[in-house]
């Protein structure tokens, strides 16, 4: 009977936080890199939200996009695909008028490689709707994300992949 009150106060403290949906990702290291790493993932609001931690990378600016598939298997993190794009929009800073679904900005790591990640990103979801990210693979990049080239941002290479579940 405790168990059960205990998971209904659960229950009723996610509903109150607007959350519906969690995923855990576990960002893996491509070939030659030391990027890893553990993010959570839960839809909130009208959007998602996710927060963890990544290591391993040069301080500063790295470019996080979510790809069109949910594969890591290429040492180089390329069968993931590309910039995950359902509305066939051209690559942009994530709060433009036009950006793909996939173009999640910038990460920022401390001189100890280390980023603590707390982002929401308004129009995605977790479900089966064509926005969903479930499914897709999370991509951190060796460099900044420019936001004008197109169609990647020109963020260099693939240093983590991981799914989100």
């Amino acid at each position: 009977m405790f168990r059960k009150a205990c998971l209904g106060v659960a229950l009723m403290v996610f509903a109150a936080a607007g959350l519906r949906a969690q995923s855990s990702i576990e960002l893996k290291p491509t070939q030659g890199s030391t990027v890893s790493g553990t993010l959570s993932v839960a839809t909130m609001g009208k959007g998602v939200h996710f927060t963890g931690t990544i290591s391993g990378l040069a301080p500063g600016k790295h470019g996080f996009h979510i790809h069109e598939k949910g594969d890591c298997s290429a040492p180089d993190g390329t069968s993931a695909g590309g910039h995950f794009n359902p509305d066939t929009k051209p690559h942009g800073a994530p709060d433009a008028a036009e950006h793909h679904a996939g173009d999640l900005g910038n990460i920022e790591a401390a001189a100890d490689g280390t980023v603590k990640v707390n982002m929401h990103v308004n129009g995605l979801t977790l479900g089966t709707e064509t926005n969903s990210a479930k499914g897709k693979a999370i991509i951190i990049h060796a460099g900044v994300d420019d936001f004008t080239t197109q169609p990647t941002g020109n963020a260099g290479a693939r240093q983590a992949c991981g799914v989100v579940m």
